[in-house]
């Protein structure tokens, strides 16, 4: 499994970093979606992180490709293209949601 695009995204209100990524399986062909959050809040040596992925709808996962790959800066989280504006949506509670709105299959713990 490796990661073949990655699009940083803005911190929220329980992560410092949140990256949505794409991965790739080169031996059985499996392509599929991770997200990486990672929290640096309380206690100085506190630090929580969660590299989790998911399987998705094979047409949700196209245009997420896409979206991703169009972006000019997928590393700056303050970028102002389309995919940055639209999958750092938070809800109410300042929360990260982007994922809400896509056809999820099945999650899985990413190991690299």
């Amino acid at each position: 499994m490796r990661i073949t695009s990655r699009l940083e995204l803005p911190p929220d209100s329980r992560s410092d970093e949140i990256t949505l990524q794409i991965v790739k399986c080169s031996r059985c062909g499996f392509a599929g979606i991770a997200v990486y959050q990672e929290s640096r809040r309380g206690a100085l040596d506190s630090e929580s992180v969660d590299h989790t992925g998911f399987r998705v709808h094979t047409g949700d996962w196209k245009a997420l490709e896409r979206a991703i790959n169009r972006c000019p800066r997928p590393n700056k989280w303050r970028c102002k293209c389309a995919a940055h504006h639209k999958l750092s949506r938070t809800d109410a509670w300042g929360r990260w949601n982007a994922l809400d709105d896509l056809r999820l299959e099945g999650a899985f713990q990413m190991k690299l």
